[in-house]
């Protein structure tokens, strides 16, 4: 035993030291052991109230880095110990009454130990500053989770010991632990239910759309009505009064001037397969770029510009990559990594907005051309692709190449999806040239379309006013003699427009912003912090973020964009052809009145009442049914043919008395199912997420004779017939003037 300075009997082997208003027993590390340390390290003997605790022995003063001496320092006899106990800093003490002696013990203590503000405390929120209300709420919910998992737990069928029930369930422990084994079976029942009940809660499409209705009357489904959109030429809107379908394609579909179309196909770097299944088959082949019967001749479509939108490439893939831009030309590398809903379409958008260009003009037409702000923007011809359109290879390979302009429109696309490019160019040429809908609810006609307009000047939207007289044409070949006028540009958002009771957008497998759009998209800062999620919901999201949002037309397309038969979605049916969709809409035209249009709308998100069953069904595919074919051990042409909507091979059975050489003889041929038009038809086909399916989509799309052999048969009839008619009208006529002459 040992006295202190203070007269203090303590222990031997220890050192007493005053922290501040504490007297401490410090335990001497040299003369202990491991477990010592651990349990013997200090005690508190005495507290003296008129000197307060200081904290910033946390932190180290300044000038303790200036050579004078640590205010911890001991004598060597009582050095400290080689290691903390504890986590945390050490407490040293600056009292002068320390039991060991040393030339630190008798220095002034530094300011900085004096004062004691805890300043962690004064910059931390206190829990009791919250709200009463909420402190109430956040109460609540733990105590009923704590409530209901204390009697889950108590529970008789709960498992007592639930990580040993795997190692135990040999059938011997099975027999004598059957009330674990029970427990556990029910927690895995209550687990799957539960993830099934979340996954239908939050699933929106619970039932199959009405798509025969959308068919019958593709005008009172086109335009989106919390939007006030323009009038569609020529489509008009249909009220209750008023539901006759509007024709489609116009007549002067093909005097209009052709539109610029840049489609950006998402894609990713291992599926060489897909882009070359697109390369070859829409993208490139004469019936996707004429339309059907004889076409024509790829005018509508010389404008397209088709190129895969990819994120930076894993290593592994980065020479194919490379080996694979440098054969077709038509790869865009984005500056980010590979993703999809964490903005790599504003990129896309932003990328488009600097280096999107397409073709100009190549041919003559009836109808000039509107000029917008951005028609005198261009640039030299860049290297083409393989499936780029013929008129521009043939232009590229004159003397001086015709410069290149901004599109009309660019197009987001996913690879699944099946475009019919003429489809897609002839719906949006005709909504390119649409004017406004009037204050006066009319639409003027398309002679007085082209017109000089001021509009306001908002984010990249301005209209340009020029001299036309002095306009430099050199990079156009218009051979018309009227000059072009400039109007507004134009404001659209084309697509499948998907409405339910969360949400309102173009759905993501195609969907077309105008110039203007994806121009002020690029650029505007608010736009570039709604880019991660859902990335056509995000889009949906900078309409509504546009200046003028109520003047953006919203163009919906629900006929014609549909998923793959194959797929059993709420979206599938079978390919659709216009002859089918004309015989839907003599089938509905029962249904046209006041509680059809009421029945779209409940379709699109409101409470009404639901649509008929009938109006959902498909010869072809059931929704939420995995497809089967007809019969079994069908050939190729026959299985495909299987998948056309309303064909007599979709609705053979089995026992049935028609064959499958009968329905495929007595077929339509592609010029009956188009109704002797160009266009008209199946503009996207989607969700096609095999290689196989894209091949089915291919064939039923792009293949097939132009008359089967039914009517082939049926030709000749005719023109036999129409050989022996002359003759016999000769001789009637014959007759007539010899009785004439008789009486």
């Amino acid at each position: 035993m040992a006295f202190n300075a203070a007269g203090t009997l303590r222990p031997a082997g220890t050192n007493t030291r005053r922290l501040g208003s504490s007297l401490l027993y410090d335990y001497d590390s040299t003369s202990s052991t491991d477990s010592d340390r651990l349990h013997g390290r200090t005690r508190l003997a005495a507290a003296e109230p008129d000197d307060p605790p200081h904290p910033d022995f946390l932190y180290p003063h300044h000038h303790l880095q200036s050579g004078h001496s640590s205010i911890s320092s001991t004598a060597t006899s009582t050095p400290m110990p080689s290691r903390s106990t504890s986590p945390h800093p050490q407490f040293y003490p600056f009292d002068s009454s320390f039991s060991c002696t040393s030339d630190s013990e008798n220095e002034t203590p530094p300011d900085f130990l004096r004062n004691r503000n805890l300043w962690w405390r004064e910059n931390r929120r206190s829990w009791w500053s919250a709200s009463r209300r909420r402190r109430k709420r956040d109460g609540r919910i733990l105590r009923f989770l704590k409530r209901w998992t204390r009697r889950l737990i108590r529970h008789p069928l709960f498992p007592s010991q639930p990580i040993t029930i795997v190692s135990r369930l040999s059938p011997c422990a099975a027999l004598s632990d059957s009330r674990q084994v029970l427990s556990l079976i029910l927690l895995s029942i209550f687990a799957i239910c539960l993830t099934l009940l979340l996954i239908y809660i939050l699933n929106p499409d619970k039932e199959p759309l009405p798509w025969r209705a959308y068919c019958s009357n593709p005008s009172l489904t086109a335009n989106f009505d919390p939007y006030p959109p323009s009038e569609p030429y020529p489509f008009h809107r249909v009220d209750a009064s008023s539901t006759k379908p509007s024709p489609f394609p116009p007549q002067d579909l093909d005097s209009l001037s052709p539109t610029g179309i840049f489609i950006g196909v998402f894609s990713v770097d291992s599926s060489f397969e897909r882009r070359m299944l697109v390369r070859t088959t829409w993208a490139t082949h004469q019936r996707s770029r004429d339309g059907a019967g004889e076409g024509d001749d790829g005018i509508g479509t010389s404008r397209i510009i088709v190129r895969f939108i990819l994120g930076q490439p894993r290593k592994d893939w980065e020479r194919r990559i490379k080996l694979e831009m440098e054969t077709f030309n038509d790869i865009i590398i984005l500056p980010m990594s590979e993703n999809m809903n964490r903005g790599k379409t504003h990129t896309f958008f932003s990328w488009a907005a600097i280096n999107a260009w397409v073709p100009p003009v190549y041919s003559n037409i009836s109808v000039t051309p509107p000029s917008f702000s951005y028609s005198n923007h261009t640039a030299s011809p860049p290297a083409l692709a393989p499936h780029d359109s013929p008129h521009a290879w043939q232009d590229q390979y004159t003397a001086a190449p015709q410069s290149w302009v901004r599109p009309d429109y660019v197009v987001k696309a996913d690879d699944d999806s099946f475009v019919m490019l003429a489809e897609l160019e002839a719906r949006l040429r005709v909504e390119l040239h649409t004017k406004p809908k009037s204050s006066h609810g009319r639409t003027p006609e398309f002679s007085s379309m082209l017109r000089t307009e001021t509009t306001a000047s908002s984010h990249n939207t301005t209209l340009i006013h020029r001299d036309l007289a002095a306009q430099d044409m050199s990079g156009s070949n218009l051979a018309s003699p009227i000059a072009p006028q400039v109007v507004g540009d134009p404001l659209i958002y084309w697509g499948y427009l998907v409405t339910n009771r969360l949400h309102k957008f173009m759905a993501g497998e195609l969907y077309a912003l105008s110039w203007s759009l994806v121009d002020w998209a690029a650029k505007d800062p608010a736009v570039k912090g709604v880019t991660k999620g859902a990335e056509d919901k995000q889009t949906a999201k900078w309409m509504k973020l546009h200046p003028r949002s109520s003047e953006i037309r919203w163009v919906s397309e629900r006929c014609w964009i549909y998923d793959h038969p194959r797929s059993g979605t709420v979206y599938s049916h079978g390919f659709l052809y216009p002859s089918e969709a004309t015989r839907i809409k003599r089938s509905m035209m029962s249904y046209m009145d006041k509680t059809f249009i009421d029945v779209l709308e409940s379709s699109q998100g409101s409470n009404l009442p639901s649509a008929p069953a009938a109006w959902a069904y498909s010869t072809v595919s059931t929704f939420g049914v995995r497809y089967v074919p007809p019969l079994p051990d069908l050939s190729i042409r026959h299985s495909v043919e299987a998948l056309v909507e309303g064909s007599d091979m979709s609705m053979i059975r089995e026992g049935s008395p028609m064959t499958p050489d009968y329905a495929w003889t007595h077929r339509e041929g592609r010029n009956t199912r188009y109704e002797g038009k160009r266009v008209g038809g199946t503009v996207v086909v989607h969700f096609i997420k095999k290689n196989i399916w894209y091949l089915e989509t291919a064939l039923a799309l792009l293949d097939g004779e132009e008359q089967s052999e039914f009517e082939k048969f049926q030709s000749q009839e005719i023109e036999k017939a129409l050989a022996r008619t002359p003759t016999q009208s000769h001789m009637t006529r014959r007759a007539a003037r010899t009785q004439r002459r008789l009486s």
